[in-house]
């Protein structure tokens, strides 16, 4: 049976998530820029890369970029993006990277794009293969969910029409993930055809939450080391209870 995130991450993926623009992963970038202080030309690993928002972004700012993503799909519409090939597109798992050691000036995993599996152990994986391709003193950001605040500000039940589909979206805290089942009908069909019944497609997405001090604890572990976590990219510092997101930057030891 495939995991959750190899059925998720597919054609509806880019629908529930259309609302996700350029301008948007530009902004995000050069916040991440000014963190990192690094210069041009760097080499900068793009890990869960996705359709590529922040890939083309980063290129734009000057860097080499690689971008790794587990879903084809999701590849195919960044290399479309890309006409011109300036980035090095990979499919692989994150917990398996085809890449040298030491490869990278930096690591950057961003939107929630961790959590994803059922053991820490597989989690702590992830973070020795960032260790492991970062050169010397090589850094990473980390953006993650801010937990507590996740939890006070859960939305359980939203709906809405895109491109004719109706989207519903149910959240919740479980067993320390959190959890969205996705639900999508053609909301076009439904309308047109009285009594019509249609299999609705669904999906789930599930993040274990990890606090700032397991996360720490899981670092260290990995080679690792936490130096500032912002709560967001227009907070230089992070809030346990107030902040949005949880973004970790670090380096290797």
């Amino acid at each position: 049976m495939s995991e959750w995130f190899e059925r998720s991450f597919g054609e509806d993926y880019l629908l529930v998530y259309k609302h996700r623009d350029m301008q948007g992963a530009k902004r995000e970038v050069h916040k991440m820029i000014s963190w990192l202080g690094l210069p041009k030309g760097a080499k900068v690993l793009d890990l869960c890369c996705g359709m590529g928002r922040h890939s083309m972004a980063l290129h734009e700012a000057g860097y080499e970029v690689t971008g790794i993503d587990l879903s084809g799909v999701l590849l195919k519409e960044a290399r479309s993006n890309d006409p011109e090939g300036t980035i090095t597109w990979i499919q692989s798992d994150m917990r398996n990277l085809p890449l040298e050691d030491g490869e990278f000036d930096a690591v950057v995993n961003l939107f929630t794009s961790f959590g994803y599996f059922d053991r820490d152990e597989e989690h702590v994986k992830v973070l020795k293969e960032i260790s492991r391709v970062l050169k010397p003193e090589g850094q990473f950001i980390i953006d993650f969910l801010n937990p507590e605040y996740t939890v006070s500000h859960l939305v359980p039940h939203s709906q809405r029409v895109d491109d004719g589909q109706k989207i519903t979206e149910n959240r919740v805290i479980e067993d320390g993930y959190v959890k969205k089942k996705i639900t999508i009908i053609d909301d076009r069909v439904s309308a047109s055809i009285e009594n019509s019944i249609q299999q609705p497609r669904n999906y789930l997405e599930r993040i274990r939450m990890y606090t700032r001090e397991q996360f720490a604890d899981m670092l260290n572990r990995s080679g690792l080391m936490l130096k500032k976590v912002h709560g967001d990219y227009d907070e230089e510092e992070y809030d346990e209870v107030h902040s949005p997101r949880m973004i970790m930057v670090g380096s290797t030891k």
